[in-house]
């Protein structure tokens, strides 16, 4: 029986869920795994790992790797890749709620950045998602001695996600997203494997089965998987339902971090958390305005390639 296309929006929507859960679930899972085996090493075995991955699934995807898919992948790849080491830098300082919650600050600061490099006009819910969104990270971050370092960290990985989306905003359609998803992934996997030896101890492989299953699950699950289904759902839904619901990464980083037990949220950071998920939510609500030409929309770095 042929699926009729309401029963495949909802399986769009539930899809989504699942990829924002994976994508929770990583924060609580990387925090333990990263205190034992160094950032770069993890981050090169999870994306060698998502490389081969999504190349197995669809291997013609080599076909179409072009000189110019290899030219915008490997910029964004390169940009990514900070964004992924600052990132999880910040997660072995800061909790993984807070990670979730600041790294949320992309959506905000997407239009900002294309409004900076390309003049793309700012409308009045951005300018009140950035005032919100800067409320909450001050409400987060700060304290007696100004913003910790793990929270900086978060913010440059934001900033470069952020980036990231307004490259492939400005230069990814036309591509294949498939085979520009894939040339970024191994270009991050290149760029962190080449900091492995920054070092001088060379690569460091996951040292027991726990950091094992945080690199699978991170490499399944939060990138190959969470790609497939998010460009999935986003052929059969609204771009804006799709960002909005993604939004739900931030929620579940959460709560999954205190349901393992993992930290006890201080009413500073969940009051913080909820203004950032509402500056999240206005920056990404749809209107009735449909995007103009060209116009760079923010959504999750991995999937903002329609």
């Amino acid at each position: 029986m042929n699926r009729t296309p309401s029963a495949d929006g909802r399986l769009a929507v539930l899809a989504l869920f699942v990829v924002t859960a994976a994508w929770g679930a990583s924060f609580v899972l990387m925090k333990p795994a990263i205190e034992r085996q160094p950032v770069p090493d993890f981050l090169a075995t999870r994306f060698v790992i998502a490389a081969i991955i999504l190349i197995l699934v669809r291997p013609s995807v080599l076909s179409n790797i072009t000189p110019r898919v290899w030219w915008t992948g490997g910029v964004a790849g390169v940009v990514l890749s900070v964004g992924y080491v600052a990132q999880t830098i910040g997660l072995h300082y800061a909790t993984a709620a807070i990670t979730g919650f600041l790294t949320g600050l992309y959506v905000v600061a997407t239009p900002l950045l294309a409004w900076l490099m390309f003049r793309q006009r700012l409308n009045g819910k951005v300018i009140v998602a950035a005032a919100l969104g800067l409320t909450g990270l001050g409400i987060i971050s700060l304290n007696s001695f100004g913003i910790g370092v793990g929270e900086v960290w978060i913010i440059v990985g934001a900033l470069f996600f952020a980036l990231h989306i307004v490259v492939l905003g400005r230069w990814a359609p036309g591509h294949d997203s498939y085979a520009l998803t894939v040339v970024q992934i191994i270009v991050v996997a290149i760029c962190t494997a080449v900091l492995t030896f920054a070092d001088g101890d060379g690569y460091v492989a996951p040292p027991d089965a726990d950091v094992w299953i945080a690199v699978l699950v991170t490499a399944v699950f939060a990138t190959a998987l969470a790609f497939l289904l998010q460009t999935w759902a986003q052929s059969k839904m609204d771009s804006s339902r799709v960002a909005i619901i993604l939004t739900a990464e931030v929620p579940w980083a959460a709560g999954l971090s205190v349901a393992v037990g993992q930290e006890t949220l201080a009413v500073r950071t969940i009051i913080g958390g909820c203004i950032m998920i509402a500056a999240m939510l206005i920056a990404e609500w749809p209107s009735r305005r449909k995007p103009r030409k060209g116009e760079i929309l923010p959504v999750h770095p991995l999937g903002h390639f329609e």
